[in-house]
């Protein structure tokens, strides 16, 4: 068989793409992509990918080995993602198979929303919108009285990149900013303070969960640990869903232990793990008067999900060429 001749490799992308990152893959391999809003279903996605090269995957995509097995000429994971949770890198790396993901592109997006979370909670923005919305308001008289930023304390638990730079939005609003993260001891920002973990619970009128899913942190706040925070406190959770038991947070809300719960983040999201919900817990969707829940909107802003894309569609050029990806995630591929 000639060169000309020879079948372009097969890339798949899994979920809606902008234009542009169809237009710098073509040149390279014949591409299937999935061009509607919506998630194709498992049997969906392995049918399409059973012939492909690399992948791009999203977070709804949960790669395992069975996936791998059913795609055998699979080469890159092209993740479209920062957290790679959703891969079970070790079956990548005994297939022979890498891994990329995009480091950098979602940080400030998703430290922007934690704080715009913070404050739709404390100063009960959703409840007010719904109250006007609804007819309700006929003018001022004392009610949705909110809690405020200055003077507080707020704890940030996971000083990763979104911790930080949560921890620098916070900067200017006259607020104690405390952090707890076994891997950081020295705390990066001046206006930072390190306390342990049950400091961190007893002083936080405030706390905002930045940190990943791994196994330590798997449900860390469950119902011993949210007794343990200070009455009528707050939680923002920007991280992982399952980072928190949502049950009992629902609980905390409902005993006044909590007094708000704000989440881009949820539990069903999280397909790492075997146990995980269907549909968000119902007794969580209860007290919309004290809770403000987006749908994952931390990575939803236009011109980041094209960046995003187009760098997972890089690390596709790359493997194709038969180079290493350049945002290669470390325990995959071959050496």
């Amino acid at each position: 068989m000639s060169e000309l001749e020879m079948p372009r490799p097969r890339v798949v992308l899994t979920h809606w793409v902008h234009s542009e990152v169809v237009e710098l893959l073509q040149p390279h391999c014949d591409i299937d992509r999935n061009e509607t809003r919506d998630s194709w279903s498992l049997e969906e996605t392995l049918r399409r990918c059973r012939e492909a090269v690399a992948i791009m995957a999203f977070m709804p995509d949960r790669i395992d080995a069975a996936f791998l097995d059913a795609s055998p000429k699979l080469r890159l994971v092209a993740g479209a993602f920062k957290g790679h949770d959703n891969v079970d890198l070790e079956a990548c790396r005994d297939r022979g198979v890498w891994v990329s993901a995009v480091e950098d592109q979602l940080t400030v997006p998703t430290a922007e929303l934690a704080v715009g979370l913070l404050l739709a909670l404390t100063r009960r923005v959703a409840a007010g919108d719904r109250l006007v919305r609804d007819g309700r308001f006929r003018g001022w008289r004392p009610i949705l009285y909110g809690l405020g930023l200055a003077g507080k304390t707020v704890g940030i638990f996971g000083l990763g990149r979104v911790g930080r730079m949560v921890a620098r939005r916070l900067a200017g609003f006259d607020v104690r900013l405390v952090y707890c993260d076994p891997e950081v001891d020295t705390p990066p920002e001046g206006v930072l303070e390190r306390v342990e973990f049950d400091e961190l619970l007893m002083v936080s009128d405030h706390l905002i969960l930045a940190a990943p899913l791994v196994p330590s942190t798997v449900g860390r706040f469950d119902q011993e640990v949210l007794s343990r925070m200070r009455n009528g406190a707050t939680l923002v959770n920007v991280g992982r869903g399952s980072v928190v038991d949502e049950r009992a947070v629902a609980a905390a809300l409902e005993n006044g232990q909590l007094a708000g719960y704000a989440a881009d983040v949820f539990a069903i999201e999280d397909l790492s793990l075997e146990r995980r919900p269907v549909e968000i817990l119902p007794s969580l969707l209860r007290f919309p008067e004290r809770t403000v829940f987006t749908p994952h909107l931390g990575s939803a802003l236009d011109d980041v999900r094209r960046s995003i894309s187009l760098e997972a569609a890089a690390n596709i050029v790359d493997v194709l060429s038969g180079r290493r990806p350049r945002g290669e995630v470390r325990g995959s591929g071959t050496e």
